[in-house]
């Protein structure tokens, strides 16, 4: 495995040629740049006017119109932490830019993998890291044959039983 930092995943993207497919598990996530749109939102604010996703939807436009496909399947606890509510808040911007999101609550999901990693092009495998505090550190990235026909085989039976992120109403 090959540890990564900071964030390989542009190159990654770039890289591809059919899909990048993205398994989050955690309920909750300490990035960053997402403290204070998190807290606004508890609040009842409006959006924080200097929250920019610009760089991630760019990269997802960029990558589908290369004809790649960006998927995503977010295992979710029901009822929803706070920081997965604002995750549904914001998820439309990233179903705009081309990224097909789907959710499956955790009750439904059967065994799933305790860590995040990115599956690209159904051959290499990007572990999300995260340090003791839970924000991110990296990626620890793999072409074993092993780990990636693993990762195709959890992709293929959670795409199967997650909802939509249009269709999904959370309370599953």
């Amino acid at each position: 495995m090959l540890l990564r930092q900071p964030s390989p995943w542009p190159e990654l993207f770039r890289q591809a040629e059919q899909e990048a497919f993205h398994l989050e598990v955690r309920d909750t996530y300490s990035v960053p740049s997402e403290s204070e749109p998190l807290r606004r939102f508890l609040n009842g604010e409006p959006p924080a006017p200097d929250y920019d996703m610009r760089p991630w939807t760019e990269l997802v436009q960029d990558t589908v119109g290369r004809g790649v496909r960006v998927t995503r399947v977010r295992v979710v606890t029901v009822p929803h932490s706070d920081y997965q509510r604002w995750l549904l808040s914001i998820t439309a911007g990233n179903v705009d830019a081309g990224e097909d999101i789907r959710y499956l609550p955790r009750h439904l999901a059967g065994e799933v993998p305790t860590d995040d990693w990115w599956l690209f092009d159904d051959t290499k495998v990007g572990f999300n890291l995260v340090d003791d505090d839970g924000k991110p550190a990296g990626a620890a990235i793999t072409t074993d044959p092993d780990i990636a026909a693993y990762c195709r085989s959890v992709k293929e039976k959670l795409w199967q039983s997650a909802i939509r992120f249009n269709e999904y109403d959370g309370e599953l």
